[in-house]
């Protein structure tokens, strides 16, 4: 009998995701964030990603983190004293389809406690994984109409020409917000 060793595999922290979004993610989706009973104004955000040349992420995963409609984040580093809502996580995970769309629901959230005892608008963290980045970005996304993102320190720190591509825009019942991966109406990034 003859015997053959295989090499091992290993990944590198290097390596993107790949085709293995679907394997690793879909099995985990959450789409509606806000399970009924939880309270405050539902809404629905919808939109797409697209790359530099306009063409749609069809292999996009999205993480959505957010306060509760009180201001209040479902975790233990969050000790303000402010309702929690046990069936509220905060937390839900979306795939893009293959013309690059995506749609979940939640609530509203309050507004959350600043820097230096500013306050920030209500707003949507997201996390973006997707074939080709070495690593994830992390952007928000703001409400249309809101008056507290005129004084949002965060929203502060982006150039007035670029805030809008963080502002989702009120399509009836619903909140409309495309992600552009690069190009001229490129989305606002941060460093975290």
């Amino acid at each position: 009998v003859q015997t053959c060793a295989l090499p091992i595999l290993l990944t590198t922290a290097s390596q993107t995701l790949g085709p293995f979004g679907a394997i690793i993610f879909d099995p985990t989706e959450i789409h509606d964030i806000a399970p009924a009973g939880v309270a405050g104004e539902r809404i629905t955000v919808r939109g797409r990603i697209v790359d530099g040349d306009g063409a749609p992420v069809g292999d996009a995963t999205l993480e959505v983190w957010q306060a509760n409609s009180h201001g209040k984040y479902a975790h233990p580093e969050d000790v303000q004293e402010k309702p929690l809502d046990d069936n509220f996580k905060g937390f839900g995970r979306i795939s893009t389809r293959a013309d690059g769309s995506f749609e979940f629901t939640t609530i509203k959230p309050g507004a959350v406690p600043g820097p230096n005892g500013s306050t920030q608008a209500p707003h949507l963290t997201l996390v973006i994984f997707m074939r080709g980045l070495l690593k994830h970005l992390v952007t928000r996304v703001y409400f249309e109409g809101e008056a507290a993102n005129a004084s949002d320190p965060v929203l502060a720190l982006v150039p007035t020409a670029r805030r809008n591509t963080l502002i989702a825009r009120r399509q009836g019942n619903a909140c409309e917000w495309t992600v552009h991966l690069q190009g001229p109406n490129e989305t606002v990034f941060f460093d975290w």
